[in-house]
């Protein structure tokens, strides 16, 4: 799971939310976003599942219901299990095996829970085919979030993870995805996308018994903060291993300060991840400087003209020792900050394997011609919870509400829907 804010305003937003930290200043919250702004009922969530596609391929178990959003009525169309049939767009309009239809963004609705599938992956919910101007098209699963839940927690979780950990991530994983439906910019067409830059999602073929169960015996419960009455939902953000040493959301990602996404000291909590460690990583700095480059560039950053770099050291820790931000400093004495996510993404920019950095929990060894990333700890951004944390806290005995709760502090556990609003917590 990676943040998506924009890069090149990501380091003016952390000096100032960071400058803010220090002085004591309380940064305005995300988002207003109450756990009863759902009046009862299960939010749906719109899921991109695939992206500038020339043609998908669909088969269904029922014929299902399909017509241009614009249409009144609908019309069955015989998709069977055995042929497969092909869908495709032209300016002319849309075209599925003999069938055509106007032009337009496309619903289908499956006669019957995942009855129809795209690519051989079924899902729950209907489909949206949405047309772009290249005569390619993005497929969207609108599926209510319970549902796309427990396609989830299977695909961001071992499988033999406990059950209490499996629970205290589809709570966090329902968390996050309700704030981004409500934070989405009006005019888009998704909430979320299926893979790393917002939770990986599989659809019904990944879903199990454990994954199931654990979605069902938290049902609508999310994780809020604030004075009672007035808790709002916020990002809850997750990441397999913080290696120890945690990063807030203001640090990692220029978020404005929000108290259950402060940075945490756990220890060895997380160290049965295979990830808890990692040895040294070495990179020429000729290779260094094009990878930087080249991710200024895309982006717009002042990297993107950087010489020939000299070497890269830690400009600050945070609260609990972790370092926050870097400073690059090129063959031309020039120096720029940056923060740690951000450095992790650029020195990953056409990165191979064996070269990529799990964290930016590190430090650094400046050699003649090449830097070395040294002790090594954790695996993703390290804000919010740790997966590896949530499963030690389970085989210590915690269940799934003390798990959270340590993960986010300040926070509480409401029902923001389908049953009563009050608080469980």
């Amino acid at each position: 799971m990676e943040s998506m804010n924009p890069a090149a305003s990501r380091w003016f937003q952390c000096a100032v939310c960071l400058f803010l930290l220090a002085i004591g200043f309380p940064s305005g919250c995300s988002q207003d976003i109450r756990p009863t702004d759902f009046s009862g009922k299960t939010p749906v969530v719109r899921v991109l599942i695939f992206q500038n596609q020339s043609s998908v391929t669909l088969t269904a178990t029922n014929p299902p219901s399909i017509k241009l959003l614009s249409d009144v009525s609908d019309r069955r169309v015989d998709v069977s299990p055995s042929t497969p049939v092909t869908l495709t767009c032209s300016a002319a309009g849309w075209r599925l095996g003999s069938a055509s239809f106007g032009t337009g963004e496309l619903l289908l609705t499956p006669n019957g829970e995942g009855s129809v599938s795209v690519f051989g992956h079924a899902y729950r919910g209907r489909y949206r085919f949405i047309p772009r101007a290249d005569n390619t098209f993005d497929v969207v699963n609108d599926v209510d979030v319970e549902g796309y839940l427990k396609g989830v927690l299977q695909k961001e979780l071992l499988a033999n993870f406990a059950e209490e950990a499996y629970k205290a991530q589809a709570v966090v994983a329902r968390t996050y995805a309700i704030y981004e439906k409500q934070t989405r910019p009006k005019g888009s067409d998704f909430d979320l996308f299926s893979d790393e830059h917002s939770q990986v999602y599989g659809g019904i073929g990944a879903e199990t018994a454990k994954s199931r169960k654990a979605v069902d015996d938290t049902h609508g419960i999310v994780a809020a903060y604030g004075p009672p009455d007035h808790e709002r939902i916020f990002k809850a953000y997750f990441s397999s291993c913080c290696g120890g040493l945690g990063q807030s959301a203001t640090e990692a990602f220029g978020d404005p300060i929000t108290p259950p996404l402060s940075a945490q000291a756990v220890g060895t909590l997380c160290s049965e991840s295979p990830k808890f460690s990692w040895p040294t990583i070495a990179i020429s700095k000729a290779e260094l400087t094009h990878r930087i480059q080249h991710y200024a560039q895309m982006h717009n950053m002042p990297e993107k003209d950087i010489a020939p770099i000299a070497r890269i050291d830690i400009m600050s820790v945070n609260a609990v020792g972790r370092p926050v931000l870097f400073t690059i400093t090129d063959a031309k004495n020039r120096r720029y900050a940056i923060v740690g996510e951000e450095l992790r993404r650029a020195v990953n920019t056409d990165s191979t394997p064996q070269t990529k950095l799990p964290s930016s929990l590190f430090q650094l060894d400046n050699q003649p011609r090449e830097i070395r990333f040294i002790n090594g700890h954790g695996l993703g951004h390290g804000v919010g919870m740790c997966q590896w944390c949530a499963e030690r806290r389970a085989e210590m005995g915690m269940g799934y509400q003390q798990i959270v709760l340590l993960a986010y502090p300040e926070s509480k556990l409401l029902k923001a829907y389908d049953w009563d609003t009050s608080r469980t917590e």
